[in-house]
């Protein structure tokens, strides 16, 4: 099926679960869960825009099924996603790739759609700590909401991934128009915050093994894949502990069958049981996120 959306068409694909996109000229044709000739890895949801093209057979689609995967685009009035579509541009993510440094003018937001981002904080011995994460639940570039152009954090792709990117002075305009879009992005931010303050007293009262299983699961609720790429600095920075310990508490989860971890590569194998080992802290941001914003589209309610 193609869908043609004014200088972005799509292509779904239901034989491999896949959406895929063509802007301009450029395209590619790169599996997922694989690395393309760029070293960029793949891990893609089904209707989802991305910049690749897929030339299989395609069958026909619901037309009520949502073209954007993030959440905070698929709360919008669709005469707002029709304004901001011209403007959303498919991007992918690679591993580290910085999305704004420190203390410079933000110039684009992202839309993740199954890529995650880190907010890092660095101290003036070059020390650096993770503050929050970012996936397709929200927004990177959240001082733009607020009239902001600065932020003391930087913010890089920690899960490679895909996402839409968005001029910065697009979304303020749009904001100052459209009081339903700011009320949907206020509410993002207060739920942002919760997770963030909720992440401090979780590293205060919980275990390691805990806090890693939390991780876990907000990555693949975020991924939309069994498998993805999660390094142990990351998780470290996240858990706010030493590689050691980290090591430690994925050798645990692993020796129970629960994940299998190899070369940075971390694969569900039983989200069930990860969750009773996870502290409450998962389920309380969970559930201020779908207080604040509604459940995500196609998911189950509790």
């Amino acid at each position: 099926m193609h869908v043609q959306f004014k200088n972005l068409s799509v292509v779904v694909n239901f034989s491999d679960g896949i959406a895929h996109a063509r802007d301009g000229g450029w395209n590619s044709s790169v599996e997922p869960g694989t690395k393309s000739p760029n070293n960029r890895y793949s891990s893609q949801p089904s209707h989802c825009i991305y910049p690749r093209v897929n030339h299989g057979k395609a069958r026909a689609m619901d037309l009520s099924v949502q073209s954007y995967r993030n959440r905070l685009l698929e709360l919008l009035d669709p005469k707002e996603l029709d304004r901001l579509r011209p403007h959303l541009k498919p991007t992918i993510f690679d591993y580290r790739q910085s999305l704004y440094e420190a203390n410079s003018p933000i110039p684009s937001v992202y839309f993740p759609i199954d890529g995650v981002a880190s907010l890092v904080n660095t101290m003036a011995n070059g020390s650096a700590a993770e503050v929050g994460t970012i996936g397709n639940e929200g927004i990177v570039g959240l001082p733009v909401i607020f009239g902001d152009r600065y932020a003391p954090t930087s913010a890089y792709i920690q899960v490679p991934g895909s996402g839409l990117r968005l001029q910065a002075d697009v979304l303020s305009s749009e904001i100052d128009r459209s009081s339903t879009m700011r009320r949907i992005m206020l509410h993002y931010a207060h739920a942002f915050f919760n997770q963030v303050a909720q992440s401090a007293a979780c590293n205060h009262f919980h275990s390691v093994e805990q806090r890693c299983c939390r991780w876990l699961l907000m990555t693949h609720d975020r991924v939309q894949s069994e498998r993805f790429l999660l390094t142990q600095e990351f998780l470290g920075m996240m858990l706010g502990v030493r590689r050691t310990s980290v090591t430690a508490a994925a050798s645990t989860l692993k020796r129970r069958k629960l994940i299998e971890y190899r070369r940075g590569q971390v694969t569900i194998l039983n989200r069930t049981e990860i969750e009773k080992c996870a502290c409450e802290c998962y389920a309380v941001s969970k559930q201020e996120f779908d207080r604040l914003l509604g459940y995500p589209l196609g998911s189950q309610r509790g």
